[in-house]
């Protein structure tokens, strides 16, 4: 808010991009996953939000030319999902074993303060403003679609040919 206020005293347009969490192959929480790093039960879970690298490369040049002046987009796809269940999802997609899950009283003893700020926080965020005024016609609608598209990694072990 403080960006867009100082851009329009200055009479420069600003347009900031609101982006959560980032995946693609190669980021993925797969050190996560092998880690057994825990998750929350499912009524302690929180909701998350993503958008796949290359699509957040689309917006982003859509936002230059086409976004309106002192507005805020969030980038975010589809997707309407609990972290562990994201979680869930990619390790059964990589052939690991799915987190363990945690009640949220045990979560700071787990994973650390750090990683236990970012699993209480839970917001849908809506990407009206990216389909609509962008314009934006995501290459992956879901998570779920890009990992139903791509090869998951060789698993530990194996040759690859």
């Amino acid at each position: 808010m403080q960006l867009r206020q100082a851009t329009a005293r200055a009479s420069l347009a600003s347009t900031v991009l609101r982006v959560p969490g980032i995946y693609a192959a190669d980021r993925l929480p797969l050190a996560r996953l092998a880690a057994a790093v825990p998750a929350l039960r499912a009524d302690d879970d929180v909701v998350t939000n993503h958008i796949h690298a290359d699509d957040l490369a689309r917006a982003s040049r859509l936002a230059i030319l086409r976004a309106r002046p002192q507005r805020t987009t969030n980038v975010v796809d589809t997707t309407d999902l609990k972290l562990g269940d994201y979680l869930d999802r990619v390790a059964d997609w990589a052939g690991l074993t799915r987190p363990p899950r945690i009640a949220r009283d045990d979560l700071v003893a787990a994973v650390g303060e750090s990683r236990a700020s970012f699993m209480r926080e839970s917001r849908r965020i809506g990407q009206r403003r990216l389909l609509r005024e962008l314009r934006l016609r995501l290459r992956w609608p879901t998570t779920d679609d890009f990992l139903r598209a791509t090869a998951p990694p060789p698993k530990a072990g194996s040759t690859a040919r």
